[in-house]
């Protein structure tokens, strides 16, 4: 399972822990709100009483009161009251029954709890146990090419988390800074996963080349579409959250080659490592006839590719898409509306950087890893003699 941990493969890793490391013991820029005298806990559902709430219809206002034992912290095994506060939004309210583990606040004056806010379901049992079964699925079918993905990702999350979003809340250029984040994405995963040789340097120069065109079409198409950034979910609220100064259309710019950042690796990927299998298995192969299979090996990629995209962003909104159907909106609104503006941006922009990746890295990958025809010519002559040899004894 783990027979091709070698040395280029074990540098990669050991540079990427570090950078994990680092990133994990890099200071929270904005850190957690810890109020004095109080405490998030997870809690258990004794008994409810819904006699304060208010229906209408789906719409339910009013109080949930719950009798909760606490399972954690100073507190463990206490039995108190808690609220459950419902505005009236199907999106935001939740309903407590019996037996449920919720997540909890607790106010408390010394070894007394003054108030319990119930704030959610406690999720958090749950994730960990799918995240563990998807490593021990990942690892267990993919070996060492599973710890290197489970490694990139955590990278990954650790980059966004601890540079990209604080960079981005302190005024830095978002598009300055997404490019780096990316390039720096770019180069440390791909080379975790063909570790240090041509293959890694290949693939990496038509992702970056296919990341620089879907970034240009991103500033220049935005400033035409004239969306403002606001159409992110929740963005609107940090400029009334002390964040006023916020440039939200250069963080959307950001965020649409960002996104298709991911797409635009695997292609750069998968292109590669057909034209080095074709190399492998045809050492004589021209670099001309190189780059022609490592296109034809991303013109068959192109269409899965596109519709893949174009699944990943609009199955967010497919509420929003039956709201237009109910009301029989006319196209042309739908069209310009700008919520769906945005997503047609960021669907054909991150296709258009799939289209553009493809040639790029089939050039690369021919240029890069089929010999030269002399090199070439030699080894097969070398090859025959080898062949004749044989035959003779």
């Amino acid at each position: 399972m783990f027979k091709d941990f070698s040395r280029k493969n074990t540098i990669p890793i050991i540079i990427t822990l570090m950078a994990i490391i680092f990133l994990m013991l890099l200071p929270n820029q904005f850190p957690e709100n810890k109020y004095e005298n109080t405490e998030r806990v997870a809690a258990k559902v004794l008994s409810t009483d819904n006699s304060f709430i208010k229906e209408t219809g789906l719409i339910k206002i009013g109080e949930q009161l719950c009798d909760i034992e606490i399972l954690e912290g100073r507190f463990k095994g206490k039995i108190t009251t808690g609220t459950n506060r419902l505005v009236g939004s199907l999106e935001q309210d939740k309903i407590f029954q019996v037996g449920d583990k919720i997540l909890v606040t607790l106010d408390y004056t010394g070894d007394e709890i003054r108030v319990a806010t119930l704030v959610d379901h406690y999720r958090l049992n749950y994730e960990i146990i799918l995240v563990g079964i998807f490593v021990i699925v990942l690892v267990g079918f993919a070996g060492i090419v599973g710890i290197k993905s489970i490694l990139s990702f955590i990278f990954t999350v650790l980059a966004i988390w601890k540079v990209l979003i604080p960079l981005f809340l302190k005024g830095y250029n978002p598009v300055a800074v997404g490019v780096t984040t990316t390039m720096i994405l770019i180069i440390i995963i791909i080379g975790l996963v063909y570790g240090i040789d041509k293959k890694s340097l290949a693939a990496i120069s038509g992702s970056l080349a296919g990341a620089l065109v879907t970034c240009l079409m991103a500033i220049f198409f935005v400033s035409r579409f004239k969306i403002h950034g606001a159409v992110m979910a929740y963005s609107e609220s940090l400029l009334y959250s002390g964040f006023e100064d916020l440039n939200l259309t250069q963080v959307f710019i950001a965020s649409i080659f960002i996104a298709s950042c991911g797409a635009v690796m695997d292609v750069a990927v998968d292109i590669t490592s057909a034209v080095a299998e074709v190399v492998e298995k045809k050492p004589s192969i021209t670099k001309i006839e190189a780059i022609k299979s490592g296109v034809n090996v991303g013109r068959s990629i192109m269409g899965t590719m596109m519709t893949t995209l174009l699944l990943a962003y609009s199955g967010g909104y497919i509420g929003l898409l039956m709201v237009f159907m109910a009301q029989g909106t006319p196209i042309i609104n739908i069209l310009n509306l700008k919520y769906v503006s945005s997503e047609i941006l960021h669907t054909l922009i991150g296709s258009f950087g799939l289209v553009t990746v493809a040639p790029f890295t089939a050039i690369t990958s021919g240029l890069l890893l089929a010999k030269s025809k002399e090199k070439s010519s030699l080894k097969s002559e070398i090859l025959e003699k080898d062949i004749e040899t044989e035959l003779i004894r």
